[in-house]
């Protein structure tokens, strides 16, 4: 039995198949990430420029579009490298960091979507207490309380799942490093403490969501006494998409998460894994934020409106 030390790579299996297939996959990835990066790096930019967006909801905001960034930047550029080169490897240093900074990741950007749905529950249920219930220290408390917790929890999982031994075998069934399919290859006998801390975060993440499902039920409640039909449907619409993503990241986290363990992995495993890394950073900053009406006019103060005129564009185009 070979200790963790003695292994220098991992091999990542990912997508199997042809190389037309595989450039397609690397093609789409590299797509959504740029979308993601482009999205989020514009609420980053606007949110902390614009003075009028320096409240709570977009101090969020901003702070959900850092976790994307680092959630989808820590598995789909050595993926699409990997593509590229027909390369399967991943170096140990590599695959220490990505089993850090996908949970870490994920698991802050979900703490911090359940005090999005408690921000806007305080600024519905209690309006006229909303500015001393969330004001500035207490925003930036909560979003430190959430990115160290979920950087505790990570360290716990990263330290636990290499300080197992392997034995040979460094193959893993999907398309970055993933502590299941660590757990699965791995021939130490004990994994039950590492086990136990995927059911505990599982119990957490469920208990999260609670919260976000309370909070907007209390939100509905609020909003049915508004006496106009369109800021009800509006706000009826935002709070769904809101949950829909919630639900969707939670979903094919669990089943990406809980199905190794319990059983042999399958492509549609592989396409769970993909959804939960690769839409909510490419979903959230549309659903969340660009479709906000103060964030369309922070983003026309930051492009000047010179630039936009008909005659600059057609130039533009001419050229």
């Amino acid at each position: 039995m070979n200790n963790i030390s003695v292994v220098t790579e991992f091999l990542i299996l990912g997508f199997s198949g042809p190389w037309s297939l595989q450039f397609l996959q690397c093609v789409l990835f590299t797509v959504i990430y740029l979308f993601a990066l482009m999205g989020n790096g514009l609420i980053i930019t606007i949110t902390s420029l614009d003075p009028c967006l320096h409240t709570p909801m977009y101090f969020f905001f901003k702070n959900l579009s850092l976790l994307d960034i680092c959630l989808i930047s820590a598995v789909v550029p050595k993926t699409v490298a990997n593509s590229l080169t027909r390369s399967n490897s991943i170096s140990f240093f590599g695959c220490v960091t990505q089993v850090f900074l996908v949970p870490f990741s994920a698991g802050a950007e979900l703490f911090l979507l359940t005090l999005m749905s408690v921000d806007r529950y305080a600024a519905i249920y209690h309006l006229l207490h909303y500015e001393a219930i969330m004001n500035r220290g207490t925003c930036v408390q909560t979003v430190a309380l959430s990115w160290l917790t979920s950087g505790f929890i990570s360290v716990i999982h990263t330290a636990g799942t290499f300080s197992l031994s392997y034995c040979g075998i460094n193959e893993i069934q999907q398309f970055f490093c993933d502590i299941p399919q660590l757990l699965a290859i791995t021939c130490s006998e004990n994994i039950t403490v590492e086990i136990v801390l995927i059911l505990v975060n599982a119990v957490l993440d469920v208990f999260c969501f609670i919260c976000i499902t309370v909070s907007y039920i209390y939100i509905f409640y609020t909003v049915r006494k508004i006496p106009s039909t369109k800021r009800q449907s509006k706000t009826y619409s935002t709070c769904l998409r809101h949950l829909a993503v919630v639900i969707l990241f939670l979903s094919t986290a669990f089943i990406a998460y809980l199905k190794p363990i319990l059983g042999c992995t399958s492509f549609t495993d592989l396409v769970l894994s993909s959804s939960y890394i690769l839409l909510p950073p490419s979903l959230n900053p549309i659903i969340y934020s660009l479709r906000n009406k103060a964030m369309k006019a922070g983003l026309g103060k930051l492009i000047p409106r010179r630039l936009l005129r008909k005659e600059n564009v057609l130039n533009f185009l001419q050229e």
